[in-house]
């Protein structure tokens, strides 16, 4: 098992410490930014609110009740939103787009904002299965529809006495931000291990950066391993991060070694399912990375149970579990941030890192 130490920064507690715990509504005259890792058993469903009150959510697991259900009482109950602002749908799989119908009949969904809606199956396969699943995300109301491209900054209001927040798209559809003025020659580039090619949907996902300030996060939904390398070399677009989502739940086909490590986290968050994710190649890569924490969602009940972090650091640990979700706040200058699990007490803060 992967030990893990936690370096704790307690002389100055701010009010962000004192939110880790909160299990109802956030206030947010906190001037925090807070992300809730919602457990939707596996898929992708994790909603930002900002210092000014504007909700984020990067997709929405899947359809069938659960998972819409799970993202509104976080979003109303533990959030405190009432709507949707703006809804970002990385790609077209089921266990990303799937509950979002349904979603936008509990509460408003203002903005979408995705690759636009494939006319056929972008994985390949049969058709009407596909046009069947899309129909209800077709025909859902929204305020307005977006396609979004590499570069593309929501617009999102400012908050007097915070950082400067941004969220911007850095890939998509297999295309990428320009690189940086001054960037130098990834050294890790010569390192690479090259895999076969993803012809599925999800070498197509959308990936951000949120910001705050020097506070950056990274979301890349189920982007996979070739796509991932190519975005970081040989000049790294992206630059490091101080939490990484781990792409694609924590299955091998995403996470390659040098993409993460280009990346450079400080702590990781997997939105894993207890048998999906939590993959040995992929595990290993975030441990590659050094990261000082590593975080589920699920314990991974596989015969694989070596590949887990500890129990204190997974919030949910059984089969039949209570949906317990992972919380982090940002502290409003955007130099530290906390990251918690409301439902176990645990809470761990950390200092954002320019590396």
């Amino acid at each position: 098992m992967f030990p893990i130490k936690i370096k704790q920064f307690s002389k100055t507690i701010p009010a962000v410490l004192a939110l880790a715990f909160a299990g109802s509504v956030v206030a947010k005259d906190s001037k925090t930014l807070d992300v809730y890792w919602v457990d939707v058993e596996g898929g992708g469903g994790t909603l930002i609110v900002t210092p000014a009150g504007e909700s984020i959510l990067i997709d929405t697991g899947m359809p069938g009740g659960r998972d819409p259900d799970r993202l509104h009482k976080a979003a109303t109950q533990v959030a405190g939103v009432k709507q949707i602002d703006h809804l970002i749908v990385t790609h077209f799989h089921i266990d990303h787009f799937g509950g979002a119908a349904e979603l936008s009949q509990k509460m408003p969904i203002k903005n979408v904002w995705d690759n636009g809606i494939p006319e056929r199956d972008p994985d390949g396969k049969a058709n009407s299965n596909f046009l069947l699943r899309i129909k209800p995300y077709r025909g859902m109301t929204v305020g307005k529809r977006h396609i979004i491209q590499p570069g593309t900054e929501l617009p999102l209001k400012q908050t007097n006495g915070t950082a400067n927040l941004r969220v911007r798209c850095v890939a998509a559809m297999k295309k990428f931000v320009s690189v940086p003025d001054a960037t130098q020659r990834n050294p890790l580039t010569d390192k690479v291990k090259w895999v076969a090619e993803d012809t599925t949907d999800n070498a197509n996902s959308i990936a951000v950066i949120v910001e705050l300030g020097d506070f950056r996060f990274w979301d890349g939904g189920d982007l996979t391993q070739n796509t991932e390398v190519r975005l970081v070399t040989p000049y790294n677009r992206v630059g490091t991060v101080d939490v990484y989502q781990v792409n694609h739940h924590g299955l091998d086909f995403s996470n390659n070694a040098v993409f993460v490590q280009s990346l450079a986290p400080t702590v990781s968050v997997m939105n894993n399912g207890v048998t999906k994710g939590c993959g040995a190649a992929a595990f290993a890569a975030v441990k590659s990375a050094r990261v000082k924490a590593m975080y589920q969602l699920h314990k991974n009940l596989r015969d694989d149970i070596e590949n887990n972090t500890t129990n204190e650091f997974i919030a949910n640990l059984t089969r039949d579990c209570d949906a317990h979700h992972i919380h982090m706040s940002v502290a409003p200058d955007g130099k530290q941030y906390t990251i918690s699990i409301p439902d176990k007490g645990h809470s761990s803060i950390y200092k954002t890192s320019r590396k």
